[in-house]
């Protein structure tokens, strides 16, 4: 009972800090002038988004900071609290910095894609020095789902943690494209690895989990079209990050291809998007990431969003299955 009170306690207080800080934040950011900056070949209807107050996922990144603390002020010290921490701290960081670049110069490009290339691969370094030196029962195993194979992939860990911290980070990042969509998808794909760290007893890292859902639930009031807020590359790349992180400690990493499906479909959609236009000169999308080719196929920016939320619950939902056999 005492673990569930933390798990509940943690979401509370993630949802609450958001609640509160929000109406404050969202003037201040006016202020300061921190809007967003659409980009000139987007979406015509996008671009009266322009302006509207970015970097909110500063917020609920602290939020759920402090919902997971206060809820394990008995443990603070804990390892796996740490190795989250820095990962999500850490990614945000990266963010913030990208989303800062943008709004000084206003103009919709940050970091070069390969200093935020850089930047992500010391984050995953450091994760696997944490892994390998402070976290007892970390192993190299990873589990293989629905024919319960294991296979030790000794070195070759560290380039799994690469391409999942890399790879997620940016899949969320690329989703966060219409008024509430990475949030909803985020919320969805958080929620499985809340059961697979329950199931190996580790209310830490469950906590934190739930500290986050609760955060982002918070965040969506403000975040739903028409939103008033978005979470920018401070919350999104944070996100991924976070994703990776309770994929690698609660042992399903090969699972979060599938919590993370929309994530990886967006990533895709890019990627062949840029290879048949270089390759054929042809595109396959009328717009990349995927979510805009539904808008210009003449969906509403709402009716792309829930249906993106159905399939990453479907995904959710397959991925509990698959984790649970």
């Amino acid at each position: 009972m005492e673990n569930f009170i933390k798990l509940i306690l943690a979401f509370v207080l993630g949802l609450l800090f958001v609640l509160l800080a929000m109406p404050k934040v969202i003037p201040f950011l006016h202020k300061m002038k921190f809007g967003q900056v659409e980009r000139e070949e987007g979406l015509e209807s996008h671009k009266k988004k322009g302006g509207t107050p970015t970097m909110g996922g500063v917020v609920f990144v602290i939020a759920t900071v402090i919902g997971a603390f206060v809820a394990n002020y008995s443990s603070l010290l804990d390892p796996h609290l740490i190795l989250i921490t820095i990962v999500l701290v850490g990614y945000s960081l990266i963010g913030f910095i990208d989303d800062a670049l943008i709004v000084l110069k206003h103009h919709n490009e940050g970091l070069k894609a390969w200093q935020k290339f850089l930047l992500q691969a010391i984050l995953a370094v450091i994760c696997y020095y944490f892994l390998m030196n402070y976290i007892p029962e970390f192993t190299t195993v990873i589990k293989i789902p629905l024919i319960k194979a294991e296979i030790d992939l000794g070195w070759l860990y560290a380039v799994l943690v690469f391409i999942m911290f890399t790879g997620e980070s940016n899949g969320v990042n690329l989703s966060d494209g219409l008024d509430g969509l990475a949030t909803g998808l985020s919320m969805v794909a958080i929620a499985p690895y809340v059961i697979f760290a329950i199931m190996i007893k580790n209310y830490a890292v469950a906590s934190y989990a739930t500290a986050m859902i609760g955060a982002l639930l918070g965040f969506m009031y403000f975040n739903y079209h028409p939103a008033r807020i978005f979470m920018g590359d401070v919350g999104s790349l944070g996100l991924g990050g976070f994703l990776a992180i309770l994929a690698i400690l609660t042992k399903q990493e090969l699972l979060l291809i599938i919590v993370g499906g929309v994530f990886l479909m967006e990533t895709l959609s890019v990627i062949i998007q840029v290879v048949s236009f270089k390759t054929r000169g042809k595109r396959v999308f009328k717009m990349a990431p995927i979510h805009h080719h539904f808008e210009m196929l003449g969906w509403s920016e709402q009716q792309v969003t829930i249906s993106f939320w159905f399939i990453g619950f479907i995904c959710g939902i397959v991925a509990i299955v698959l984790g649970v056999l």
